[in-house]
């Protein structure tokens, strides 16, 4: 299946200059969404972790079913204000500004191992601050899967100590 197909383009969103990649569609079609979770099934099958981490909002998309599909907890890195507990921030900037990602401190554990997820891999900034994350509780990523990699940006050079997988190359 050429998912590429059901993946859904729409210029100057949310601002101008911005190719926006809605993957709606693929959560949508039965087939496509199964093709998602079986490729990441397969990319990681024999991989050992503990957790999968996913990162708000799209990442949680996906981050569940493959816990559910892995047989391993699942772990969501909020952005800023979402958590009621103690918790772990990062700051990071964006192009147009600054971003903070949280976890719970009591999310990992020193020596967990975790896979993180998400939809799209661009800068790589996002993926960082969650790593930065999730080394701050002494636990160790040991890869990175996206849905989407766009390959004229940096995220594959600037994660480049990292075990990355991307199911499209955009």
């Amino acid at each position: 299946m050429n998912l590429k197909n059901l993946l859904r383009e729409i210029e100057d969103f949310p601002e101008e200059g911005i190719l926006f990649k809605d993957i709606t569609p693929i959560l949508k079609d039965e087939d496509g969404f199964n093709e998602v979770i079986e490729r990441f099934l397969d990319e990681f099958a024999e991989l050992e972790f503990d957790y999968i981490a996913a990162i708000e909002a799209r990442g949680f998309l996906l981050g569940p079913v493959l816990s559910r599909e892995f047989a391993c907890g699942f772990i969501p890195i909020r952005k800023s204000g979402k958590l009621p507990a103690d918790k772990v921030s990062v700051t990071y900037e964006l192009e147009y500004g600054e971003s903070e990602l949280e976890m719970h401190t009591d999310s990992l554990e020193a020596g967990d191992k975790v896979l993180l997820i998400d939809d799209l891999l661009a800068t790589g900034g996002t993926s960082l601050a969650a790593i930065e994350l999730i080394e701050k509780l002494e636990a160790e990523v040991i890869a990175a899967g996206y849905l989407i990699e766009l390959t004229d940006l940096p995220g594959r050079s600037n994660l480049q100590d990292y075990n990355i997988f991307s199911i499209m190359k955009e």
